[in-house]
């Protein structure tokens, strides 16, 4: 009878879409019992996309303020190639005080084991295990299970890089006027809120359209599909 590494490792090798690797991550938290888990990629251009159960808000919010600059479990796993706790980072400074308290408040645990993964022609990306306890407690989740996690880990990424290299846009693909103007404000850095009054409508209806570019570029969240957009000559900047 297969375990249970093994009986999940079979399944992440027969997703066979992005959304795939989104239910995996939810599979992931629920047998681990841990409030996050989440997968963010960075490739060689620049081009971001990421699967995980962060809030939307949350995530809305990281790339609105561009944390990602100043984030210490980014920065760390960008110096390191071993597993990071983040008790392990500096979080002295005010702008990383801030950015901990503010993810504090939009339901991110208090704790966090982040694996930096490389892979071919510069891509980088973050597997993160992430929940709400104590030191003691998570010591002893992350001895217990930081073997598997690097596995899966790994084999995440492979099943990423194995889609990105076959998710080409197709010639064919297009945007409405309207799904072109709203990503073309989120590239330009604009906050979803100022986006939304500048082509006076709602945000809801601003999401509506962006929902439906996503869908159309086959991208998992907004950040992917600005990107693929961009690479695909869809928004001019």
């Amino acid at each position: 009878m297969k375990d249970v590494l093994e009986s999940f490792l079979d399944r992440l090798q027969q997703a066979t879409t992005l959304e795939h690797l989104q239910q995996s991550t939810e599979d992931l938290r629920d047998h681990y019992a841990i409030t996050h888990v989440v997968y963010h990629w960075v490739s060689s251009v620049g081009e971001q996309y990421g699967a995980g159960t962060y809030s939307t808000e949350w995530v809305d919010r990281y790339l609105e303020r561009g944390y990602v600059r100043v984030d210490p479990v980014v920065q760390g796993c960008l110096h390191r190639f071993h597993p990071v706790d983040w008790k392990q980072l500096d979080w002295s400074g005010r702008v990383a005080r801030e950015l901990l308290a503010d993810a504090l408040a939009h339901g991110v645990g208090n704790q966090g084991f982040s694996i930096p993964i490389r892979g071919p022609n510069g891509q980088f990306a973050v597997f993160t295990a992430n929940h709400s306890c104590s030191d003691v407690e998570w010591a002893r989740f992350v001895q217990g299970n930081m073997r598997d996690l690097i596995i899966i880990a790994h084999d995440f990424n492979k099943k990423a890089l194995e889609f990105e290299g076959k998710r080409d846009l197709a010639p064919s693909t297009t945007l409405s006027p309207r799904e072109t103007s709203a990503l073309t404000l989120l590239a330009k850095g604009l906050s979803r809120a100022q986006a939304a009054d500048q082509l006076d409508i709602s945000e809801h209806t601003l999401r509506v359209y962006i929902e439906a570019a996503r869908h159309k570029l086959g991208a998992l969240n907004t950040t992917h599909a600005v990107a693929r957009a961009l690479n695909a000559g869809l928004i001019v900047l």
